[in-house]
């Protein structure tokens, strides 16, 4: 039997809505449906078992950008396909709209990958951290890794080698590591460039930086970044902001893109220059 995965916004009732929708759906079509512990409660069916949504042929994300980036988390580097449903504002990961969900479920179901839909696999980072040697932890991010500051009103120092060669210190609040992704969250907010999810390559940005070198890099993704912590003041580490760690003086990060994808399921060309002129508002000559 196939299984079917459902990740939701559990404290929006519109959410839950189209969520019902979706179950009533895949038990019409055979599939076994599967939710997180965490999501269980909120559904309310009796249809719905409690289960690995990294076990299915297909996850169902409801809610927005932010819900997709949780289920790209749950599934922490299994490639399984991932159909965004898009609550409200426009969405740059989940992009079928509400009215769309169950022709674009008949169309999984039934179609032909590359003909009436196709994969857009997306490069994900690979965090790890390092005290004294030994490894601490290891996350994927979808979007960034940020290090920064835990003090508020102080500025953190971090001594940055690329590919196994000393690049330099950055006096500043932190430091951001982003995906193609995610040049259009944090680091677009720390006037970062924006770059297609198309490409490979990693992007950094100094946030608020105390010196005259300010500027963004774009790197290689076979390219290994090593940050150490200096001075005398711990920073914290989030991943798609969710604190994960915080780090000594003497501690390091290492950041390299993941060998693992995360996969979105498209059914219709997603011009991603279209989407930033919409999301933002962009007028026409």
């Amino acid at each position: 039997m196939s299984r079917l995965g459902l990740a939701v916004h559990r404290f929006r009732p519109d959410a839950l809505e189209v969520a019902g929708r979706v179950i009533g759906w895949a038990s019409a079509n055979g599939y076994q449906i599967v939710a997180d512990e965490s999501d269980i409660a909120s559904l309310r069916s009796d249809e719905v078992t409690s289960g690995d949504v990294g076990d299915v042929d297909v996850l169902v994300s409801i809610g927005g950008d932010g819900t997709m980036l949780r289920s790209v988390h749950v599934l922490n580097g299994r490639v399984v396909p991932l159909i965004g449903v898009n609550l409200g504002q426009l969405g740059y990961l989940a992009v079928v709209e509400v009215d769309e969900v169950i022709e674009a479920l008949d169309i999984w179901h039934n179609g032909k990958e590359g003909t009436e839909y196709h994969y857009d696999d997306r490069m994900l980072l690979e965090v790890s951290m390092w005290a004294k040697g030994a490894r601490l932890t290891n996350h994927l991010a979808m979007n960034e890794v940020v290090i920064e500051k835990s003090e508020a009103g102080h500025t953190v120092r971090l001594g940055v080698d690329i590919d196994k060669a000393s690049f330099t210190t950055y006096a500043a609040d932190g430091l951001i590591l982003a995906t193609p992704t995610g040049s259009t969250a944090y680091s677009m907010s720390a006037r970062g460039p924006i770059l297609s999810p198309r490409l490979r390559a990693i992007l950094m940005t100094p946030v608020s930086p105390h010196m005259l070198f300010d500027r963004s890099m774009v790197l290689d993704p076979q390219e290994l970044i090593r940050i150490e912590i200096l001075g005398h003041r711990s920073v914290n580490v989030a991943t798609d902001g969710e604190l994960v760690h915080t780090l000594r003086p003497g501690d390091v990060v290492e950041v390299r893109a993941a060998q693992e994808v995360a996969r979105f399921v498209r059914f219709k060309e997603q011009r991603f220059h279209q989407t930033l002129k919409s999301k933002f508002g962009l007028s026409d000559r």
